[in-house]
């Protein structure tokens, strides 16, 4: 079965959405201070709402949701609001802070923590998983242990959609140098080959001055006969 294309706008076009390129992880470094201010400005000017990445992951939610580096938490109230029971992750006080505030408010079923994404151990299995634009802000043996832990996690028969920038990328401004990994361009759809591929896609887009990003992402369902 070939998986169907994610149709995708260019992430220049939506960088200062909930998630960007990427999201708070653990405090300390130059990306983290670069989105924890991008989330604070975003709860000041109601810059909020799902980019095209979060689009193309919502319609596979179902079940017990992770959102793993949830951001501002907008997929994470999409799917709430959908039915689905949510446990929202990030290391943003920030953005945990306003997700709570809207979850109890419109008494949604979600259970939003801060954490530090780099080492956090998971308590508990889901049916759909997320880690959209995460991963790639660790070093890459973080990056690998981080997204076995969230395999180990996932039901059988459960949703793994993840997205990470892929090598070809040269716009660096918004990593840490000492912890970001670009993936290998095939890493994920090789990684879920044996897995139900429901979609893929693979994304090119300029960045400034001559520069560019290469986005990997892959939605797939995990075998119900997995171990």
């Amino acid at each position: 079965m070939i998986a169907p294309r994610i149709g995708l706008v260019d992430p220049a076009d939506y960088a200062g959405s909930p998630r960007g390129m990427g999201r708070r992880a653990v405090s300390g470094d130059r990306s983290i201070d670069f989105f924890d201010r991008q989330f604070a400005r975003q709860v000041h000017q109601s810059d909020l709402g799902l980019n095209p990445f979060e689009q193309s992951a919502l319609p596979h939610l179902r079940g017990k949701v992770l959102d793993y580096g949830c951001g501002m938490g907008q997929l994470s109230l999409a799917a709430a609001r959908a039915g689905c029971p949510v446990v929202a992750l990030d290391a943003s006080e920030v953005a945990i802070e306003h997700l709570r505030r809207i979850a109890e408010a419109e008494r949604l079923p979600i259970e939003a923590g801060v954490a530090d994404l780099r080492i956090h151990r998971l308590g508990e299995d889901f049916d759909a998983i997320v880690s959209i634009g995460l991963l790639i802000f660790f070093d890459c043996r973080t990056a690998e242990a981080v997204l076995s832990e969230l395999e180990t996690h996932l039901r059988p028969g459960g949703t793994m959609i993840v997205n990470v920038l892929v090598k070809g990328t040269t716009y660096m401004d918004m990593f840490d140098p000492q912890a970001y990994c670009l993936f290998d361009r095939d890493a994920l759809s090789s990684r879920y080959a044996t897995w139900d591929m429901l979609a893929t896609a693979h994304n090119d887009f300029a960045a400034p001055n001559g520069q560019n990003k290469a986005f990997a992402t892959v939605i797939a369902r995990r075998p119900w006969s997995h171990p």
